[in-house]
């Protein structure tokens, strides 16, 4: 990248990033771009290699750039404004949103009814105590410490904030690759820098962990269970080999995501049960309760939780008391817990039909929690087109990769097994057609 085709300019550090940061959103920048080196840059533009260097720490500290040590500073791929923005297409069947199926979600006008929410006012309590005591025995089989507990608006706000917490731009994060594009895209936003690790069906990789922190990484964010977009789920032999890594590692904030909860169809293996300095677990209702009730429990060390109780109180204050009294009348509820087993049977079941059919033509895919799959392709974009004019939209592996091979990623929440069927040959007719035949 020069200069001349593809202009900086400025005089002052706010200047050139100010420049840098119009050419990256009219698209004369792209993801993936490279800066030009300090010194040059200096020398073209007349300024000192420090003024140059100040501009490039700016940007980076607004997630648009990502520099390591000895390497060159690159434009960071393009965040998606709304991640769900134009994965549906009218005439086609959504498998690509991950959305869970709306039939398998509890009432919120029963729940509402059933509470009675009254108005409540800014001093008081601002985590009502039978929604923590209640995540409180959702965490206990896992053996995780409920010490300390706060709640934030969602799984990502949740992750946002404990890495906001510790870390600054420019520091190493660990994290799963395939991987859901929402943190790779937060990672990028608070200006760190991503180190892959790949994932199979029991999770993090071991020796790609070993050797992310053997590196710069000081952070790792895991998926417990229904991982998106692969799907893994710890187990606990699994878990035992990472925990032998992290016990090394006192210096590693561990921050473990489970956002599917009951409705995963695993059981929570996590990998912090107490003893670490620094730790966070965060467990969200979305994918069980609804998408719309944007709450999770948020459980960790004293220092984490202080640091996250006390920045939400100059942002938003507290998370919606009706929406605590709702979950806690929904987790209350036994026709609810009964709805949740169901549903993750349901899941399973959908999950494993298509997985079970593509294996029967000899397409390998991979699912074992979750509401997704994911199927390996050798051409993202074409294998998407070739589906949608069979009626199927689904999503491009794309977003959440940065390493690992092309895939694409099928949401399976809502796909009826007497369905799978037909998808899975359309998608052996996508990517190997002279397999199709042998899906009887």
């Amino acid at each position: 990248m020069s200069v001349h085709n593809k202009p900086i300019r400025g005089s002052s550090a706010s200047e050139i990033a100010r420049s840098v940061e119009d050419a990256i959103h009219t698209g004369r920048l792209a993801g993936g771009d490279r800066l030009p080196p300090i010194r040059g840059l200096a020398g073209q533009l007349g300024v000192s290699p420090g003024t140059v260097a100040a501009a490039y720490r700016a940007l980076q500290g607004r997630g648009l750039v990502a520099s390591r040590p000895g390497s060159a500073t690159r434009v960071n791929r393009p965040l998606l404004a709304a991640p769900s923005a134009g994965v549906r297409t009218p005439g086609l069947r959504d498998l690509a949103s991950g959305n869970p199926d709306p039939r398998l979600l509890p009432s919120i006008p029963t729940a509402l009814r059933a509470v009675s929410p009254r108005q409540r006012l800014y001093d008081d309590d601002a985590n009502l105590p039978e929604l923590l005591e209640l995540a409180a025995r959702r965490f206990a089989p896992a053996g995780i410490p409920t010490d300390s507990m706060t709640l934030a608006s969602g799984a990502m706000d949740g992750v946002e904030r404990i890495l906001q917490a510790h870390l600054r731009p420019g520091d190493h994060v660990a994290v799963e690759d395939p991987g859901y594009h929402g943190v790779l895209e937060l990672v990028a936003a608070l200006g760190l820098v991503p180190e892959p690790v790949r994932v199979d069906d029991r999770g993090p990789v071991p020796e790609d962990l070993e050797r992310a922190l053997g590196g710069r990484a000081r952070t790792l964010i895991a998926t417990v269970r229904a991982q998106n977009p692969f799907g893994s789920a710890l187990d606990e032999p699994r878990a035992v080999e990472l925990r032998s890594i992290l016990d090394s590692r006192d210096d590693v904030l561990v921050v473990e995501d489970d956002h599917a909860g009951p409705v995963a169809g695993a059981p929570l293996v996590a990998l912090c049960s107490g003893g670490r300095p620094r730790w966070a677990v965060v467990h969200s209702v979305a994918k069980s309760l609804g998408p719309d009730i944007r709450l999770a429990v948020v459980t960790g060390d004293p220092t984490t939780i202080n640091r996250v109780e006390a920045r939400k109180l100059v942002g938003p204050g507290w998370v919606s008391r009706i929406l605590q009294d709702a979950v806690v009348e929904m987790w209350s509820d036994p026709d609810v817990g009964r709805l949740l087993e169901a549903a993750a049977q349901t899941y399973a079941r959908r999950r494993s039909a298509l997985i079970e059919s593509l294996a029967a033509a000899g397409v390998r895919a991979f699912g074992r929690s979750g509401m997704n799959v994911w199927i390996p392709v050798h051409e993202e974009a074409r294998t998407g087109q070739l589906l949608a004019a069979a009626g199927w939209g689904v999503r491009a592996g794309e977003p959440f990769r940065l390493r690992s091979p092309s895939a694409i990623r099928v949401t399976t929440a809502s796909l009826q097994p007497k369905d799978a069927e037909t998808l899975a040959g359309d998608i052996v007719d996508a990517v190997r057609p002279s397999y199709r035949g042998r899906i009887a």
